[in-house]
C-alpha cells in the first residue's frame, strides 16, 4: 500500500478495498448496529453500551475482510481515516450516493465471483 498525505487521496483506496456487496454490506450492519448502541446510550442513560460500538463495528468489518475481501483492514494502517472513510461510505450508502462515488474509485457494480449469472451467457 502506498502512502498517502490526504483523506481525499485515501478514500478512493479504501473504497477499492471494499470493492466487494458483501464487504460493504458488513461493514454497514456493524455501523448501523454501533449507531443503534449509541442513541441506546443516550435514551436510557446506560452507558455501558457505549463500549459496544467498536466491538461491532470493527467485528463485522474485520469478518468482512477476511472472509470476503481477502484484504487487510485499512484500520491497521489509517485507523482515523478508516473510521472517517467507513462513516462516509456509510451515510452516502444509505443516502443512495454511493455508487458514483465507487464509479470514481474504479470499482465496478460487479466482481467475478461475487454473485451468481442471472442469465446464461450466448
Amino acid at each position: 500500500m502506498r502512502d498517502y498525505t490526504t483523506f481525499e487521496q485515501f478514500w478512493p483506496h479504501y473504497l477499492r478495498e471494499h470493492a466487494r456487496p458483501g464487504t460493504r454490506m458488513y461493514h454497514y450492519i456493524g455501523t448501523g448496529l454501533g449507531l443503534v448502541a449509541i442513541a441506546a446510550a443516550i435514551v436510557t442513560g446506560n452507558w455501558l453500551l457505549v463500549l459496544l460500538v467498536p466491538l461491532l463495528g470493527y467485528g463485522f468489518a474485520w469478518v468482512s475482510h477476511a472472509f470476503v475481501e481477502r484484504n487487510k483492514p485499512a484500520t491497521f494502517t489509517y485507523p482515523l481515516w478508516s473510521l472517517m472513510s467507513d462513516y462516509r461510505m456509510f451515510f452516502l450508502a444509505i443516502s443512495g450516493r454511493l455508487k458514483p462515488e465507487l464509479d470514481k474509485a474504479g470499482v465496478t457494480s460487479q466482481r467475478a465471483g461475487d454473485e451468481l449469472p442471472t442469465s446464461p451467457s450466448q
